[in-house]
């Protein structure tokens, strides 16, 4: 079973990421789970969402302590919650942000770790520049497909499809393919950095 948590703030589709992701998992017949935790609900408030996705059926209920990926799309919690508690020694992080992880003040978390499964990404413009909204979580999808293959990006257009209609969806196709393609050339920069 592989367990994806979800950091974001209120107002930003954190639910309607983990939900897009388990659709995802089902278009590649597999077993997902999908569920918010709330706190206060305001636009802003700080917004946990979990997903699980397995080849058999899923029976646990329980929020994700020890989460194989952590998607964080609001870098200001970085310095808010522990948005890293439980992540697995092979964990993968992928952070909403233009800026790099060392810039970040996250080198330390890195060491003892595979490098390469840690990746930024700048979400919240790839959303401007689409579909006209500062909203970071379908790039982010895509962001997470590319890093794990866990999903296929073609799953994710699919989920798109299932979600908005229109411009929306064209806008988020777009936004995904590029969050997409970027997370891969990042990749292959930092495997022939380490090489």
């Amino acid at each position: 079973m592989f367990q994806i948590r979800v950091h974001g703030r209120g107002g930003q589709g954190v639910v309607t990421a983990t939900e897009m992701l388990s659709v995802a998992a089902f278009e590649e017949g597999r077993h997902a789970q999908a569920f918010p935790s709330f706190g206060s609900e305001r636009t802003g408030a700080p917004v946990v969402a979990f997903c699980r996705i397995s080849d058999k059926e899923i029976r646990l209920r329980e929020p994700i302590m020890e989460p194989d990926a952590i998607i964080i799309q609001d870098p200001t919690l970085l310095h808010q919650i522990d948005v890293f508690a439980g992540l697995k020694p092979d964990g993968y992080v992928l952070l909403n942000s233009h800026h790099s992880i060392e810039a970040l003040g996250l080198a330390e978390l890195v060491q003892g770790r595979r490098a390469e499964r840690f990746c930024t990404l700048p979400a919240t413009e790839l959303g401007l520049k689409h579909v006209g909204r500062p909203i970071p979580n379908v790039p982010l999808l895509a962001g997470f497909a590319a890093l794990s293959g866990t999903i296929r990006l073609e799953s994710v257009v699919l989920a798109i499809n299932e979600r908005f209609t229109g411009k929306i969806a064209d806008g988020n196709i777009a936004a995904a393919t590029e969050a997409y393609l970027l997370v891969k050339q990042m990749m292959e920069g930092a495997h022939a950095k380490a090489n």
